[in-house]
């Protein structure tokens, strides 16, 4: 009696019980429905990325930052020049070298659309500033990048009172594409795919009310069932010809 009171109270307070057993057994059933979801988001994925998404490419200019002296004689230089780092990142990325840079080489850019392209790094525990630019036309990004390299060199000699930094890596052509990552966004849409069937599934299952058996009488109205009546379609089974046959041969 406890026992069915506890049952009762919970299908009272609106509890739903899941059984993992039966939500892997869904998922089993509709195997080829997660397949296939998982390879019609992954073509969709991969058709974006090779036929919709301009393909960017970047090259990439360093700076060797050095103090206002010849060599460097102390700690007091090495930390110097590591401030100056820094310091000239905020110059590389600012307006006035980079509005000199459009002028120098007549883009048909405004400064802001320009710095969201280009990407000024200090590698952890170095005195380089790497200068990234990013394009659809690979040879454009090494003009860009090159040209923001020699404009922040004279800059900062002029504005600064500083020894210009030695540029000692121009840009390259030669790299690949660097963004859309078809691999990666491919897997990751299958991925998704695959997840957006499964929680569909169970989601569907688990609001599915209809009592299918006699074990979803007892689970979902808490009643014992004393006995089955065949539904048309079995009747009919049984009726067609070669049942009939079967039957008989049983019974004699």
């Amino acid at each position: 009696m406890e026992k069915e009171e506890k049952k009762n109270s919970g299908r009272d307070n609106g509890e739903i019980e899941i059984d993992l057993g039966e939500v892997f057994y869904q998922l089993g059933k509709h195997i080829w429905t997660i397949i296939l979801s998982a390879l019609l988001c992954a073509g969709i994925t991969f058709t974006v990325c090779n036929f919709l998404i301009t393909p960017q490419y970047e090259s990439t200019s360093i700076l060797y930052v050095l103090s206002k002296s010849t060599s460097i004689t102390s700690l007091a230089d090495v930390q110097m020049g590591a401030s100056l780092t820094t310091d000239y990142k905020m110059v590389v990325s600012g307006r006035p070298v980079l509005e000199t840079v459009i002028e120098n080489l007549k883009l048909n850019e405004t400064y802001g659309e320009l710095k969201n392209s280009v990407t000024i790094t200090n590698p952890s525990d170095t005195r380089f500033i790497e200068i990234s630019v990013r394009d659809p036309d690979v040879k454009r990004a090494k003009k860009i990048t090159d040209e923001i390299a020699d404009v922040a060199a004279d800059y900062i000699s002029k504005k600064m009172d500083q020894d210009p930094p030695t540029i000692i890596q121009k840009g390259y052509t030669d790299g690949g594409p660097v963004s859309p990552n078809t691999g990666r966004n491919t897997i990751a849409g299958a991925i998704i795919g695959l997840l957006a069937a499964c929680v569909v599934i169970i989601v569907s299952w688990i609001l599915n009310d209809t009592i299918m058996t006699p074990d979803d009488v007892e689970k979902r109205l808490g009643l014992k069932t004393l006995g089955t009546i065949p539904a048309d379609d079995d009747i009919n089974d049984e009726l067609k010809p070669g049942a009939r046959r079967k039957v008989r041969a049983r019974n004699a």
